[in-house]
């Protein structure tokens, strides 16, 4: 029977390097909450700095793995969907606006809306600034 549809395609091999990304990603994330606490009805810097962070690498990583470099087959799902995908966290965000949303709804307007906007343009800002930085000196294909 043919593979479909999300799966095909997906090998052990893949699911291990994502899996294995993820869990660094999500050591990195843990240490950077744990460095940077939100105190109660606080704004959750942490986690929208990690969010917003992990949008840029993302944008940045993109262009060098589609544009720039050769990579092994396995970099991209290591790094974009295990690293970064465990480094980000909608769920937390989620819990965070809710929350949030309780004791001061206004903040928690901001925090939805400004975590949406930043980290758009942080992936457009990454994606413009390495693709610059690629055209300045950096190898092409």
């Amino acid at each position: 029977m043919a593979e479909t549809g999300r799966d095909a395609g997906v090998t052990p091999g893949i699911l291990a390097v994502i899996a294995a990304g993820g869990v660094l990603g999500a050591l990195a994330r843990y240490g950077v909450e744990t460095a940077a606490p939100t105190p109660a009805g606080g704004f959750p810097w942490a986690t929208f700095g990690v969010n917003v962070a992990g949008c840029a690498g993302i944008g940045a990583l993109m262009v060098l793995i589609l544009e720039v470099w050769r990579p092994h087959p396995l970099l991209r799902p290591f790094l974009a969907v295990g690293v970064l995908g465990g480094f980000t966290t909608f769920s937390t965000y989620a819990v965070e606006a809710r929350a949030l949303a309780a004791d001061r709804p206004v903040l928690a307007i901001g925090y939805v809306v400004g975590t949406v906007l930043a980290a758009g343009a942080a992936v457009a800002g990454a994606t413009a600034l390495t693709r610059r930085w690629v055209r300045r000196g950096g190898r092409s294909r």
